[in-house]
């Protein structure tokens, strides 16, 4: 009898389906599933049974998984940050390569010729689709993480001078940015100094239309702005209306929808920046190792909510707990512990905002079902796990 059942959607890469032992169920039906894996399945369409514990994202993004709620719940949601990053990067680069120098246009017009005369048509015709180099120009990249700090480093490769922005940027990826790279704090001052523009930054409440209507009639008229992020993170209608009015170049995007569809001075490509094998292989097997990490050990890495969470198995039997980030609690967990004699040979507390969550190895083995009961009338828990 399997140990853990999963329930995957969409179609997972099989490298990192095979990740998982045979003490695992795998199945896009299981019933009571311990955890979910997925793609881009809209997850606030679904009833997630009580049973999960952990939905596992193989990508990066996780706007098609309903976080506040799970987290209210004790799941943790986890994504696969930078697994996807080299594949979104050369994407970007071809959308560069697209925006200045009108390729799709080209391929375009090409395929619509006809006759004998081909050679005269194409020389006839090509003087419309003159573009610019990329060398030279300014390229503004907004959201320095695991995708963007790599899409600025390619700018300077390039030839072009490269503005970053991003005031939450981590250490890491500091340590990984070309010294090329001119960080700059205002987002008014790199659209309005930048020939392109990428968009590197999720989609959270705060970035929904982070390129607003008044960032857009900022921008130069010879300006590219490049979205390989989310559509939403863009004021698109306000854009489009910009674009018809020919006060910004063109605006690549991968994510088709009824705003921007068809629309003059848009190329739309169908969401294609993770869409490499390698990119699937790499997420897939970045989830699946996570999953089994929480489900095995209690371990949490790459949480979207949760705070990461790493502690060797010292104990003979582990405890973990997410909890609200509040005093007190670790006290309360504690000493109901210390009231039934049972020894904490480890204990490792991480916080979040609003949450927490603690890893307890103890000795001896099992954990009383008086203990468990007084853990669960704790007001602050969110869910228990012995393992």
């Amino acid at each position: 009898m399997a140990k853990f059942k999963i329930r995957t959607y969409n179609k997972i890469a099989q490298v990192g389906l095979d990740k998982f032992s045979d003490a695992y169920q795998i199945s896009d039906s299981v019933d009571d599933a311990d955890a979910i894996m997925l793609r881009s399945q809209n997850l606030h369409d679904e009833k997630i049974s009580d049973s999960v514990l952990a939905v596992g994202r193989a990508g990066a993004g996780v706007n098609n998984i309903p976080i506040t709620d799970l987290t209210e719940r004790g799941v943790i949601v986890f994504n696969a940050p930078g697994a996807n990053a080299n594949s979104v990067k050369e994407l970007v680069l071809a959308g560069l390569l697209i925006s200045a120098r009108n390729i799709a246009g080209a391929i375009k017009y090409t395929e619509d010729l006809k006759g004998d005369k081909l050679k005269e048509q194409v020389e006839a015709g090509k003087k419309q689709f003159a573009g610019s180099e990329l060398s030279g120009k300014t390229l503004g990249v907004i959201g320095l993480g695991s995708i963007g700090y790599r899409v600025a480093n390619s700018g300077v490769d390039l030839g072009m001078k490269v503005l970053g922005y991003d005031p939450a940027m981590t250490i890491q990826n500091a340590w990984q940015l070309s010294a090329a790279v001119q960080r700059v704090e205002d987002l008014e001052q790199l659209v309005k100094e930048s020939d392109f523009i990428t968009i590197h930054v999720p989609l959270l409440e705060q970035t929904k239309h982070l390129i607003s209507s008044e960032l857009i009639g900022k921008m130069r008229k010879s300006a590219s702005l490049i979205n390989f992020s989310r559509d939403e993170i863009v004021d698109e209608k306000q854009l489009v209306k910009t674009l018809a009015e020919n006060k910004v170049r063109n605006y690549i995007t991968d994510f088709p929808n009824p705003i921007t569809l068809n629309q003059p001075g848009v190329v739309s490509l169908p969401h294609l920046g993770a869409s490499t094998a390698e990119a699937e292989d790499n997420c897939a097997i970045m989830v699946a190792e996570q999953l089994q990490d929480y489900l095995e050990n209690g371990n949490i890495q790459y949480s979207v909510n949760f705070p990461s969470a790493v502690l060797a198995r010292k104990g003979s039997k582990r405890v973990t707990l997410a909890h609200k980030n509040k005093p007190g609690v670790v006290a309360s967990i504690t000493s109901i512990f210390s009231d039934a004699g049972i020894n904490i040979v480890e204990l490792l507390n991480k916080s979040r905002g609003d949450v927490a969550y603690s890893i307890i190895d103890i000795e001896p083995n099992g954990v009383p079902e008086m203990v468990e009961k007084k853990l669960q009338s704790i007001p602050e828990l969110l869910k228990l796990r012995t393992i």
